[in-house]
């Protein structure tokens, strides 16, 4: 198919080799069993008790953050007060950030999370056991490994590895950390949010260890009236930012594990960490297992009726859960050492050639123009590479396509791509 010579491009990049090789399937089983130790991990739980409680468990995070990385990251503490419908009194949210700062544009920042809260079966027990271990202790575990997979290397761009609190009780850790990304003026080029992504077997039987889900947003969450109805006029509703990243997460996936992109936001009436980095307008996507076992989510341990509940190790398919963090590695790897996409503009009305032109982007030796029928799911086709920030394609009428653009480092490390629509800039 055409559109796998975009991932022959991104494979051509240096960013993507040896790092994933390192993730340690022993490492992750550690950690995971380390945070069901906890006991709880819910918000509302002790943030003193040295032992049991979400405050154990951040300074736990934070020592791994430390021993694995040591000087090459810097640990932050972002926090905040908040109360809401399952925060009946005002409660302390810290989120536990580890920055590795880059190289080149440290202010181009690529973000790779899960939360570390758990919930029971009641969202607002506070002390019983809930040990969280597939949500989202596999979504921590895999943050925890990354960084330790990838902090001694040096990107261009920064990668903040990013363990946050209060998303059981309304998505808390997930706007203090977008409110602190635009309080530092990062430019985010991606979110990768990892929510439940440690299991192969969903509630009813099925098996499926060779697919990863990658959720992401079609019209942006920030769009205001003006960019609707320029999208009615001239689409970008399937070329959101957070559209284009997943398109671009199933370019890196290796054999064994798949992309699977569901173009809607999350699951059917859920949510995650994500959400508020959309609504703050960065491109953000959530990864999540194939199928979902709801007997191991929001669930007591317990055995009632010959079933088992609760969200426990023995649940997990710890291979499956080493395969996603090796993605997130080769994203995180690829995406911190390529330039940010280009936001192109694109002239073609009445016309049998179509012009595009967009503004030098830091870092970039050269671009890639790709373009796809209106109708088609990827891109299909590069159509050119240049050098020049402009580029007229003699008989090609606009009407018929829509294009984007890539940005690519002299290492030959490519962005993902920009759609040349409305609300298509990163």
């Amino acid at each position: 198919m055409k559109h796998l010579l975009y991932t022959a491009v991104l494979l051509a990049a240096p960013a993507l080799a040896a790092p994933a090789d390192d993730v340690s399937q022993a490492r992750l089983k550690a950690k995971v069993e380390r945070l069901a130790a906890f006991g709880t991990r819910h918000t509302l739980s002790s943030q003193t008790d040295p032992k049991r409680g979400i405050g154990a468990a951040r300074t736990w995070a934070e020592g791994e953050f430390r021993s694995a990385c040591g000087n090459a990251v810097e640990i932050v503490k972002p926090e905040t007060m908040v109360s809401g419908a399952r925060i009946p009194q005002p409660t302390r949210l810290v989120d536990v950030v580890a920055i590795q700062r880059g190289t080149l544009r440290p202010d181009e920042v690529v973000i790779v999370q899960g939360h570390i809260d758990s919930r029971r079966s009641d969202g607002m027990d506070a002390t019983g056991d809930s040990p969280g271990a597939n949500d989202d202790g596999s979504g921590v575990s895999l943050v925890l490994e990354s960084a330790r997979v990838l902090c001694h290397s040096h990107f261009a761009g920064t990668i903040v590895y990013a363990v946050l609190s209060g998303e059981e009780q309304g998505l808390y850790g997930g706007k203090l950390l977008a409110d602190y990304a635009r309080a530092q003026h990062w430019t985010v080029k991606a979110v990768l949010n990892n929510d439940i992504v440690g299991n192969s077997m969903g509630s009813d039987g099925l098996v499926d260890d060779s697919h990863v889900r990658v959720f992401s947003e079609g019209p942006r969450a920030n769009a205001d009236a003006g960019l609707t109805k320029s999208q009615r006029l001239m689409g970008g509703e399937n070329d959101s930012p957070s559209r284009n990243l997943s398109r671009y997460m199933a370019g890196l996936a290796e054999p064994g594990l798949a992309v699977r992109q569901v173009w809607r936001a999350d699951r059917m009436g859920r949510g995650g960490d994500h959400a508020p980095f959309q609504e703050a307008g960065y491109p953000a996507v959530r990864l999540t297992v194939a199928l979902e076992n709801y007997d191991a989510q929001h669930q007591d341990p317990r055995v009632e009726r010959g079933k088992t509940y609760g969200d426990t190790i023995d649940r997990m398919d710890l291979a499956y859960l080493t395969r996603v963090t090796r993605l997130n590695v080769r994203a995180a790897a690829a995406l911190a050492a390529a330039p940010m996409p280009p936001a192109a503009d694109i002239k073609g009305a009445v016309s049998t050639y179509t012009t595009l032109g967009w503004k030098p982007v830091p870092g970039a030796a050269s671009y890639a123009i790709w373009r796809r029928r209106t109708d088609a799911p990827m891109w299909e086709e590069k159509v050119v590479t240049t050098t020049a920030t402009t580029a007229v394609l003699d008989g090609v009428r606009a009407d018929d396509w829509f294009f984007g653009v890539s940005a690519i480092a002299a290492d030959g490390s490519a962005s993902p791509i920009a759609s040349a629509l409305p609300g298509g800039g990163f």
